[in-house]
């Protein structure tokens, strides 16, 4: 079984985002040897259900998605993982800090698996959820080819 675990900072855009993106092109490909999660990096949001705008846009691309809670990631759960997948540089600075030092090898930044080294806008700040969800679905795409 692999392991995927998004994570962004508070765990109600981005990375739920990803991990119900995810387990659609899963499921459409027909692989159950893949087990998808995400979480949160800081507590701002612990035991909150995805952000309106994620559950809208969600909602208006076909994905389901199921109420959830925002939960913090911790060291000894992060070595569940085979892949800790960070949306943002301060994502992936705060999972090296986090994580044991023989975990770091399983971070990545969710658009690297697309060949682009660049940040995916949080739309908490920006409100663009289009944009988000957009760069979301390559990365996952991207991961899931390379799967």
């Amino acid at each position: 079984m692999i392991r995927i675990l998004f994570l962004c900072h508070g765990n109600i855009c981005r990375s739920p985002m990803a991990e119900f993106v995810m387990k659609k092109l899963v499921a459409e490909a027909g692989r159950d040897d893949i087990h998808v999660e995400s979480a949160a990096l800081h507590t701002d949001e612990i035991g909150n259900d995805i952000h309106y705008g994620t559950r809208d846009k969600l909602l208006q691309m076909g994905v389901p998605f199921s109420p959830r809670q925002a939960w913090l990631l911790t060291a000894a759960k992060a070595r569940e993982y085979d892949y800790l997948i960070g949306c943002d540089s301060y994502n992936i600075a705060d999972l090296k800090r986090l994580v044991y030092p023989e975990d770091k090898p399983k971070i990545r930044r969710l658009l690297s698996f697309a060949g682009i080294e660049r940040d995916i806008a949080d739309p908490w700040y920006t409100g663009n959820f289009d944009a988000t969800y957009d760069d979301v679905l390559k990365g996952c795409t991207a991961l899931l080819e390379q799967l």
